[in-house]
């Protein structure tokens, strides 16, 4: 067994992913969901071998019948900024940009430990071309910290301006896992991730706003809010499968407290967060932001047969 194995616990009907191997026999198996459960080797049964069946030393290409790989020619049509880990053995993988479009793109890479950060690349990238930007080694896949990648188009004559954009991608073996293709332009079969949808925009005018701030600026308007916001992740983001528990609960918050500041800002009397009932992380967090606050008259559960889910009430003073 290999860490990125997809197994089944013999005494439950959960499937994941090996994360992490131990001394002893034991394995740490992520779920669906993003939980991960302890196990033992003999508790658990491969499903399908992951690299060493379609990878082998990194040369022999997969056949085509193999079903876990993504058609290389349903990539290979569409044009798209892709990233890509290609492996070099069991255990290493090399970073790669591909640049499947008829654009020249200048592209920054960094990776982000807390708030510290190590830039990998800073360079263009030119049109139907591919970048190594890094090699990782999967056995600590753990570890590996959130990667943002930022994206600006280049004209090289007059034509449309297209908007620059980026990602921050965090990694969670349920997903990473089960992205196996083809890699555009380097033809090779690795684990692949298409960067050009669901792309945040980077504003440059909001940019230059921040960097030379004018003088005369006008008061600042803080939009209201509606009484109700939903802060179930799948509401607030279309990639929160990328996100780890943390950030889900991080986005989850400043969602929340950029609302709550709306609302008190804006003089709204009260509103509602629809956090749900799960293990009660998120409300304890809202919960105790607000006790804090000094413009709440009080905050309670609202019925739950008002929303269908766990709620919260905020009264503003």
């Amino acid at each position: 067994m290999n860490i990125g194995d997809r197994v089944r616990l013999l005494h439950g009907n959960e499937e994941g992913v090996i994360t992490k191997i131990s001394s002893g026999g034991r394995v740490e198996v992520e779920i669906e969901d993003g939980f991960r459960i302890p196990a033992m080797k003999n508790e658990v049964v491969l499903i399908s071998k992951t690299e060493k069946a379609y990878f082998g030393d990194g040369v022999n290409e997969p056949t085509e019948k193999s079903s876990d790989f993504v058609s290389s020619k349903s990539q290979n049509s569409e044009e798209g900024l892709f990233l890509a880990y290609l492996p070099i053995n069991d255990k290493d993988h090399s970073i790669y940009i591909s640049n499947n479009t008829a654009k020249n793109f200048l592209a920054m890479v960094s990776e982000h430990h807390g708030s510290n950060s190590q830039t990998l690349l800073a360079e263009k990238i030119p049109a139907k071309s591919s970048k190594k930007i890094a090699e990782k080694s999967i056995q600590h896949f753990e570890e590996w910290p959130t990667l943002l990648l930022q994206f600006f188009p280049i004209n090289n004559k007059i034509e449309k301006t297209e908007a620059a954009f980026e990602r921050k991608i965090k990694f969670k073996a349920s997903s990473f896992f089960k992205s196996k293709g083809k890699v555009p332009i380097l033809e090779k079969n690795g684990y692949i991730f298409r960067l050009t949808e669901n792309s945040a925009s980077i504003d440059i005018h909001e940019l230059n706003e921040a960097l030379n701030p004018s003088k005369n600026s006008p008061p600042a308007e803080f939009p209201k809010p509606p009484k109700e916001i939903d802060l179930h992740i799948e509401e607030l983001t279309k990639d929160h499968s990328l996100l780890s528990n943390s950030e889900m609960l991080k986005l989850q918050m400043e969602v929340f407290e950029r609302n709550i500041n709306y609302a008190i800002a804006s003089g709204m009397d009260e509103i509602s967060f629809i956090h749900g009932i799960g293990n009660g992380v998120l409300r304890k967090e809202i919960h105790k932001y607000l006790s804090q606050l000094k413009n709440i008259k009080y905050f309670q559960d609202t019925q739950k047969s008002r929303f269908g889910y766990g709620a919260t009430l905020v009264r503003i003073s």
